[in-house]
């Protein structure tokens, strides 16, 4: 056992950290044994809350009771979101003991049984979720309470606020400060790249910042690393900006919203995304990062995240009210949501559509290169850089001058440099059983299809989609490829799209 430092706890709460390996992604965990005096003194059981002490850093895991010999008596294991945040080295003291009621508990509680959220409880909710202090029980019980009874305009408001306040924000010296944001449930689509680019070039500030997957095949900072680096702090965040105008930044890596991770990450898994969650997930974000003037694509369509016009436009009206309270000024594009945008739908295969639009290759996907015009277009008409109308076309002359590619290579040089994408060893195509025309595209179980090849943690792997919706097809003719890193995950995926043939639905002729 190491000499205790000064200023430690009792040694009979004291154990030794022992590193498990085990990656639990966002969830800290502990493990201890049954018998061990600790444990027994304590009174803890499995699944008890606890707070660990290392030095100044202290965090609230979720405690696991073991009789093998994971770890001895004398020893506390931990998983790697435990031993990160604590900052541990291998057999030093931590301390142990029972963290202190969760008060803000009792705001979920009242929400679960129909009360509306003050701005108050709304603050002491997200404070203890940006510290650390909701397990995953917790974290669904306050989700499934905002979507059960779902949040309403003042809820909304002060959700928004608690979330741009308990992290990182941003103010610049130069307006207008530009920005966009897609609300997703769309393979592909990835015209973030390619709107930073236009108006960077055109003078706009543009400090983008963007998500990783949790359940999709890949998030714009996935498809984006492909190609630079995206892991940047505030500070070098901020220099690329004053270089260059704009960026494609990890928001994980500048702290904007915090709380928003940890919220989708259930979100997902539980599939519910309610209207006023979604809602103060995107603008705390861009009030955050101190944006003054957004452009947010709803792309609507059967088995897309928006699935009807109604929805759509009760959505942009929310965005809209909330937007109003923070001095943004927000413009809601609802666009096709029927099929994917782009052929790409996986990290590598995305950047791949990405620098195609942006240099005019031949085969460039004309769906991405339109949208992304749309989009830009709709900003610079917003901030004022063109004339009602005008916008579009001005975008689309940047791009097919090859300036937006001049731009978009210099912004990746600013973030640390420019790398090609490359495509997974493995692959195989899924032919049309029978001639006909394409009359449907299942986005969602595509997209399955996508993580299952191994996106987006297999940066290669995903789909090539060849077709779309209206085309005439002959048999045997490539609907889709499939590409993977390894064997296994091929013939997987190959079991999953035999299982589910009507992803791309066929009529025939």
């Amino acid at each position: 056992m190491t000499a205790k430092p000064p200023g430690s706890p009792p040694l009979a709460n004291v154990l030794n950290a022992h590193r498990l390996g085990l990656d639990t992604q966002h969830e800290a965990m502990a493990f201890i044994r049954a018998d061990s005096p600790v444990c027994r003194s304590e009174g803890f059981s499995a699944h008890s809350r606890v707070q660990l002490i290392n030095g100044s850093r202290s965090i609230i895991a979720t405690l696991y009771q073991t009789s093998t010999d994971l770890v001895s008596d004398q020893q506390i294991g931990l998983s790697e979101a435990a031993w990160r945040l604590l900052g541990l080295t291998e057999g030093c003291q931590i301390s142990i003991s029972h963290p202190a009621p969760l008060e803000s508990l009792k705001k979920v509680r009242s929400k679960v049984f129909g009360q509306r959220l003050g701005e108050a409880g709304t603050n002491a909710i997200i404070t203890d979720i940006v510290a650390g202090r909701y397990s995953d029980i917790h974290l669904s019980s306050f989700v499934t309470a905002c979507s059960a009874l779902p949040l309403d305009l003042n809820e909304t408001i002060a959700l928004t606020r608690a979330m741009v306040e308990t992290g990182s924000q941003t103010t610049w010296d130069r307006a207008p400060i530009a920005d966009k944001h897609c609300v997703g449930g769309l393979p592909g689509n990835r015209t973030t790249p390619i709107v930073v680019a236009i108006c960077a070039f055109l003078g706009l500030t543009i400090p983008k910042t963007s998500s990783r997957a949790i359940t999709s095949p890949a998030g714009t900072a996935d498809t984006m690393e492909v190609i630079t680096d995206v892991d940047l702090d505030l500070a070098n965040m901020r220099r690329v900006v004053d270089q260059q105008g704009g960026c494609f930044v990890w928001g994980g890596g500048v702290q904007f919203s915090p709380a928003d991770d940890a919220l989708i990450r259930i979100e997902r898994a539980l599939n519910l995304d309610s209207e006023g969650a979604l809602v103060a997930s995107v603008l705390s974000k861009k009030i955050a990062a101190g944006a003054t003037h957004v452009v947010i694509d709803i792309p609507v369509g059967p088995t897309a995240k928006v699935r009807s016009q109604a929805a759509a436009a009760s959505l942009q009206s929310l965005l809209e009210k909330v937007a109003n309270e923070f001095g943004v000024k927000v413009q809601s594009i609802i666009t096709d949501g029927t099929q994917p945008v782009g052929r790409g739908i996986g990290p590598s295969l995305e950047a791949r559509d990405v620098l195609a639009v942006l240099r005019s290759e031949p085969g460039a996907p004309a769906d991405l290169a339109d949208r992304a015009c749309l989009i830009a277009g709709a900003l610079l008409e917003l901030v004022g850089k063109a004339d009602a109308g005008a916008g579009k076309a001005m975008a689309m002359d940047v791009l097919y001058s090859g300036a937006a590619y001049t731009k978009f290579e210099a912004i990746c040089r600013a973030q640390g440099g420019f790398r090609e994408p490359e495509l997974a060893e493995h692959s195989r195509p899924i032919l049309a059983p029978a001639p006909g025309r394409v009359t449907s595209i299942d986005n969602r179980r595509l997209a399955q299809a996508a993580k299952l090849a191994g996106g987006p943690d297999d940066k290669t792997a995903g789909i090539d989609l060849h077709v779309r919706l209206g085309d005439s097809v002959q048999a045997g003719q490539p609907l889709y490829t499939l590409y993977t890193e390894a064997p296994g995950e091929l013939a997987y995926v190959i079991d999953y799209v035999a299982a589910n043939p009507d992803i791309i639905e066929l009529t025939k002729p």
